[in-house]
């Protein structure tokens, strides 16, 4: 693969009027790209309001955040060709208008279909404003455009949003009444009009007369790849209220996704344009690095699944006290982001090092809670393995996100995001949570089988003794104990994940950085992908990228 040193050009924001002082130009699109994090079709810190107000299950709501998700990682292989289609003020303002649409649809009870619609396209406007915000303040962020750099300034940005929208949305149904959070939002989107109506003019990296087409997208594929990924959400979402194999409708759904994704993989081998390209499964270590993300996904499903089985039944902690000692976590995730930095950027070691360390603190967090977990726990006993978590987390999601960078041309980068990004919001996650949960049902089976004969209704007649609340603590030490015992079993999967790649590190270090070339060129290239059938030579392109830095450096000056 060969690496690009095309010097990036020195960091603007023409967008903005010549008034607006360029100091806090940047500073302005990092608060809105916090805007569009914040911003979502539903927020899990509401859940059990939303639950109680409309009547739904449990299941529903996790199923419309998979239709968030699903729709953010759907997007990731057309944001470029949006960039460079669209302006700039054009792309923001029409993603905070569909904010504002979706958050005001989302805040009554409509049917679940058009819910699952709505947070779909909420996703999309999502993905879209933050990449937006975050992809023009890039050159801000590293001039020479260095993912090793990027990527963990950008995960401060997503994480802290991600663990403060939750406390957030907690708190005003805790207060007042889970809908504020929908109103904030909607409020936030305002905020993003009215600063790009005042304080920015349209702009796009291409000029006019090479603005990118939407021909040639393969939409069909598109399609499938959502059905494809979102029956498998359903089925791991349902499956273990519908009691797995024993439901027809499970049955179905299982040899329905099977089909589609078969055609997936006919029509990427067949369609030299498809929406996914069959060559990303060529990169070498592609495979290798979804396998393993997707496994530390499935170990990372404990954080919702046994963490708030613990809160809930055990502790009996409110939403709000729940999200609010999450917050510790940031101080991991803040101290895990700068690690990353220090390591893949400045001392340039080896990324299999840096991947055991990661797994070494959800291991310390594992450990934490298997040793803690009783209902006589003090709260504050709980914050050293939630930094724990916190740091192994962010070190995790970056690496594993500049791995697959390092082993992908840019041009297939942002697909491999697509299929990266499905296993790394939902995928692994749900098929973990569906492991979790069928765990949780056994052993707690099984604590009442062994206890069952202990227990003495005749004896307990024959004096005072009140059933009702011996058989609530009984309930509460099963559940502690059931969780102790599953975060017993992740320690061992930490383990052996820690010793592959241990053993699969090598002396090889990172010596030189690939570098993200500029947005013209990609401009270029996103349009030779487009337009194949003119066969842009060599020195044709060479001529329009002269033309279009010229452009740029024109509009810069003005």
């Amino acid at each position: 693969m060969s690496h690009n040193h095309e010097t990036p050009p020195p960091f603007a924001m023409p967008m903005f009027h010549d008034w607006v002082p360029k100091g806090i130009r940047p500073w302005i699109y990092l608060l809105q790209a916090f805007c569009f994090q914040f911003s979502g079709g539903i927020y899990m810190g509401a859940m059990n309001d939303m639950i109680g107000e409309h009547s739904w299950m449990r299941e529903d709501i996790l199923f419309l955040l998979c239709c968030t998700l699903a729709g953010m990682a759907i997007w990731f292989p057309v944001l470029f060709r949006t960039k460079f289609r669209f302006s700039n003020k054009f792309l923001l303002m029409t993603s905070a208008s569909v904010l504002i649409v979706c958050n005001l649809l989302t805040m009554y009870r409509l049917p679940l279909p058009v819910m699952w619609v709505v947070c779909f396209v909420a996703g999309i406007a999502k993905i879209q404003g933050t990449f937006e915000n975050m992809s023009n303040i890039q050159l801000w962020m590293t001039p020479k455009r260095d993912f090793a750099v990027f990527f963990p300034l950008l995960h401060i940005v997503l994480l802290t949003a991600i663990e403060v929208t939750g406390w957030l949305s907690a708190a005003f149904a805790f207060y007042m009444h889970w809908t504020i959070m929908h109103w904030l939002i909607i409020g936030l989107m305002m905020l993003v009009l009215v600063i790009q109506a005042t304080l920015t003019r349209p702009f796009c990296p291409m000029p006019p007369d090479r603005r990118v087409p939407f021909r040639g997208i393969d939409w069909m594929s598109a399609c499938g790849w959502v059905l494809f990924f979102l029956v498998m959400a359903y089925i791991l979402t349902y499956g273990d209220w519908m009691q797995w194999w024993h439901s027809r409708t499970i049955q179905l759904l299982v040899a329905a996704d099977c089909i589609i994704l078969a055609g997936l993989m006919l029509r990427m081998k067949t369609n030299k344009q498809a929406f996914i390209e069959w060559k990303i499964v060529r990169f070498r270590y592609f495979r290798p690095i979804l396998l393993f993300m997707a496994l530390f996904e499935v170990i990372m499903s404990v954080e919702h699944v046994l963490e708030m089985v613990y809160y809930e039944e055990v502790m009996h902690y409110s939403d709000l006290t729940y999200e609010t000692l999450n917050q510790w976590s940031l101080i991991g995730v803040y101290a895990g982001c700068l690690f990353s930095l220090c390591w893949l950027k400045v001392m340039q070691w080896s990324q299999f090092k840096l991947i055991a360390i990661g797994m070494a603190f959800i291991m310390l967090y594992c450990m934490g809670f298997y040793f803690l977990v009783t209902p006589e726990i003090g709260y504050y006993q709980l914050v050293p393995p939630l930094i724990c978590r916190g740091f192994g987390y962010a070190t995790l999601c970056i690496v594993f996100m500049w791995c697959l960078h390092e082993v992908m041309d840019f041009m297939h980068f942002f697909q491999a995001l697509c299929i990266f990004n499905f296993l790394h919001m939902f995928g692994g996650g749900y098929i973990g949570s569906a492991l979790l949960a069928h765990g949780i049902g056994y052993y707690v089976s099984d604590g009442f089988a062994r206890y069952n004969g202990y227990i003495n209704t005749v004896g307990f007649s024959a004096s005072p003794f009140n059933l009702g609340s011996y058989m609530d603590g009984m309930v509460e030490g099963l559940l502690a104990q059931t969780v102790k015992i599953l975060y017993g079993w992740m320690i061992w999967g930490c383990i052996a994940y820690i010793a592959i790649f241990l053993l699969w590190d090598r002396p090889g270090v990172r010596r030189r950085v690939k570098r993200m070339p500029a947005w013209s060129t990609v401009g270029v290239w996103t349009l030779r992908s487009v337009n194949k059938s003119k066969n842009f030579t060599g020195r044709q392109i060479k001529r329009i990228l002269p033309k279009t830095s010229a452009n740029t450096l024109n509009k810069l000056n003005k």
